[in-house]
């Protein structure tokens, strides 16, 4: 969470297809893939296009990364974009790491495509950074948006955090329907769902593009095998194991996509994977919440550079994204943001309330005032219909400065908003030297020596939960792997 004083929500063009929270779900045509096999290049509208949606997206997801993890995923970015023929140079094409910590990558008009952080380090080579950016190259060549943009419809979703505030886990209930417009005010995008051949269209044409440029074109069944696993050790950790993965939700089962990837890609077909240069070049990269946008660390919240620090209630979990941090559980929902203060919390509680519905008008009863760790605070209560019941909704605020507040906007079922009051006194400042001892998590790579096993290297990574299930996930093993002496691996570790 990285805002300042500024509006929340970022209204994205319409040309721009905007994804949620998972991997290999949004694209916008830009070249055209015809029966024939011939693509249409960039256009002069495409650069355009591209180019005013560019420093939004950036704005969106944490913005873009520099120096030499950039350069060289910028590298094989425009090596594997070359092979669409939506351009003939590699200027043609921008290549955006960004500082995200949610798995991720994209490519809009104009030829830009993007990656975020997090999903380059849980890549296991080159291959497969480079499928990756091949599939949502593939969308563009195929002009996947164009075709499906007739039938769209325009949602809004929190960006980065979409599919955790969405109706997935809203579900159809008394929460979903005014919950998902309450939780959609971080910024408006447009998402639209790509057919079952679509998606395998991209996975196709992604495995082409590998093969054009000389890499191993298994590498994009084994992409999709680590985005399956990767996404059911997230819903294990946030006790919704139930979950479908947003990337599979238009396809067959996981492991049906795994196998058509690898039967497409042929199970003898060879083809450099670099998994020693990749490996060197990833080493170092922040892995997980960046301590500039605050840093979630179970269910505690700490932001160094805001100086404030707050703790999620028993049973729910945060999610930190660009301008709001999410609070989830089964029972309810919150978010933590900032909006514009001029020092009248009254008003400023008021106003929170007016941008959260446009459905409904939602005003609190009234308005209390109070004192939390020292901090002027106020809250208020507004009671409303959703879906098959009523629901209550609190705007709790806090005084930072006089001209800077935070406020905490949560829904729960009628009469169960307790249980957001020790979130709601959790809040509080922190010093200098809590602030200093906030550290980012990076990757690290180590060599295998002899008698070291999957436990004692897991036991090295920088997690207290399943520090197993997240190394193997990592790097792409089971629990039935064999580590073999000289064999490097990633580590995550302060």
């Amino acid at each position: 969470m990285s805002f300042a004083r500024r509006s929340r929500a970022t209204i994205l063009t319409a040309a721009v297809i905007a994804v949620s929270a998972l991997p290999i779900t949004m694209v916008k045509g830009g070249g055209h893939a015809n029966a024939q096999g011939t693509v249409q290049s960039i256009s002069a509208a495409d650069k355009k296009q591209g180019a005013e949606a560019h420093p939004q997206l950036l704005q969106e997801f944490g913005g873009a990364m520099t120096g030499p993890h950039a350069t060289y995923v910028e590298g094989i970015g425009k090596t594997i974009a070359l092979q669409s023929g939506l351009g003939n140079a590699r200027s043609d094409f921008t290549v955006t790491l960004l500082n995200s910590p949610v798995n991720n990558a994209f490519a809009i008009p104009g030829g830009y495509i993007y990656v975020t952080r997090q999903l380059a380090a849980l890549m296991n080579n080159e291959a497969e950074l480079a499928g990756v950016l091949g599939h949502e190259v593939g969308h563009v060549a195929a002009r996947h948006a164009a075709k499906r943009e007739s039938a769209a419809k325009r949602n809004a979703l929190l960006g980065a955090l979409g599919s955790i505030l969405s109706g997935a886990l809203l579900g159809n209930n008394a929460l979903g329907q005014i919950g998902q417009e309450i939780f959609s005010t971080g910024s408006q995008l447009l998402t639209l769902k790509y057919s079952r051949g679509q998606e395998t269209e991209s996975d196709n044409l992604g495995i082409t593009y590998l093969q054009r440029a000389g890499y191993d074109p298994r590498a994009m069944s084994t992409v999709l095998q680590s985005l399956a696993n990767q996404n059911a050790l997230d819903a294990a950790i946030k006790g919704t194991s139930n979950q479908v993965p947003q990337w599979a939700s238009t396809h067959p089962d996981p492991a049906s996509r795994v196998r058509a990837a690898l039967n497409r890609a042929g199970a003898s077909a060879t083809g450099r994977t670099n998994r020693d240069p990749f490996l060197t070049s990833i080493a170092g990269l922040t892995y997980g919440d960046d301590p500039a946008q605050g840093i979630v660390d179970g269910s505690k919240f700490t932001h160094p550079a805001l100086r404030l620090a707050f703790q999620a209630p028993n049973g729910f979990y945060l999610v930190n994204g660009t301008r709001s941090v999410a609070i989830s559980g089964q029972s309810g929902k919150g978010e933590f943001t900032t909006a514009a203060y001029n020092g009248n919390l009254d008003a400023y509680i008021r106003t929170a309330f007016t941008g959260l519905s446009s459905q409904q008008r939602l005003a609190p009863q009234s308005i209390e005032t109070t004192t939390v760790n020292g901090l002027r605070a106020a809250y208020g209560t507004a009671r409303a219909t959703s879906g098959n019941g009523q629901v209550d909704i609190v705007v709790f605020a806090y005084e930072f400065a006089p001209n800077q507040a935070y406020h905490f906007v949560t829904i729960s079922q009628a009469g169960q908003a307790g249980q957001f009051n020790s979130l709601f006194q959790s809040l509080r400042r922190i010093n200098a030297t809590e602030a200093s001892a906030v550290r980012p998590r990076k990757v690290t790579v180590v060599t295998v020596k002899s008698g070291d096993t999957l436990q004692n290297l897991a036991a090295r990574m920088a997690f207290t939960d399943r520090p197993l299930e997240r190394f193997l996930v990592l790097n792409g093993l089971t629990s039935n792997s064999r580590l073999v002496p000289g064999q490097r691996v990633k580590l995550v570790s302060y």
